[in-house]
């Protein structure tokens, strides 16, 4: 029996085709256009979102610095075009002096005295004292407000979660818990300008290397912007957690290498 006539086995076509070269996928011209057009977004869009937005808050100080000042000053009265950023501008000198002011003697005195008059209004002197409490806090120079990116279980033991920490907890709070308590606050996606605040033990913390701007791109853009991991590359293979949480010590060890 001739054996050439017989078809070719699995065995020999397999052969032939792995020396083949493989082939040539080429992209059609509507798949090459769709590509380029993502493309550009991925360029342009973040670029035209960040300028929008800034666009609108100088637009916004703008029209509200500019309508106060008198027209003979106001340079959109008798300049033929609108000066854009003006009014960010005088609002900047503005703070600047009013800075400059309260520095000297008459200064903090104008301040103590409004500060009294402000404490004795029923409504007015709870919300002053709270958005200066934040303000001192927040603009502080030694202030250590969200200067850590932590891990935390919740809503169950488990599962984690992204925090900042916010400070050491004082008061009452602390003096209730036995252990050393840390106020952190648990930001939601994505919105991360609402949230909880929680008092967590600081050996339930795990301190993260990533920087606070770091964590809130990954709370806005719901864990698709995933800062990269910059410890050693002995410290990535040693997991700390796991899926019913971990030890004290090894929390407590993952705090002493994140301050080193």
């Amino acid at each position: 029996m001739n054996n050439s006539a017989l078809p070719p086995s699995d065995d020999s076509d397999q052969s032939a085709h792995d020396g083949a070269p493989t082939p040539v996928v080429r992209m059609t011209l509507g798949a090459r256009l769709r590509a380029y057009f993502f493309a550009g977004i991925l360029v342009t869009a973040p670029a035209a979102i960040t300028f929008y937005i800034a666009w609108l808050l100088i637009t916004f100080i703008d029209g509200q610095v500019t309508g106060l000042l008198p027209e003979r000053y106001n340079p959109n009265e008798f300049l033929p075009f609108s000066v854009p950023g003006l009014g960010l501008v005088i609002l900047i000198l503005f703070l600047i002096l009013v800075g400059m002011m309260t520095a000297g003697f008459v200064g903090r005195l104008l301040v103590r005295t409004s500060e009294r008059v402000l404490a004795r209004m029923p409504v007015i002197r709870s919300v002053y004292g709270a958005v200066k409490q934040i303000f001192e806090t927040v603009l502080a120079q030694q202030s250590n407000a969200f200067r850590q990116v932590v891990l935390v279980e919740y809503p169950r033991r488990g599962i984690w979660c992204l925090g900042f920490v916010s400070g050491t907890t004082v008061g009452e709070v602390q003096n209730l818990t036995a252990e050393e308590t840390v106020n952190v606050f648990l930001p939601t996606t994505p919105n991360p300008t609402s949230g909880f605040l929680l008092f967590v033990p600081r050996s339930d913390l795990v301190v993260l290397q990533m920087t606070v701007e770091e964590g809130i791109k990954m709370v806005v853009s719901g864990g698709i912007v995933t800062p990269p991991d910059r410890r050693p590359p002995e410290q990535q293979k040693v997991p700390l957690v796991g899926a019913h949480g971990t030890d004290k010590g090894s929390r407590a060890k993952a705090a002493e290498n994140a301050a080193e």
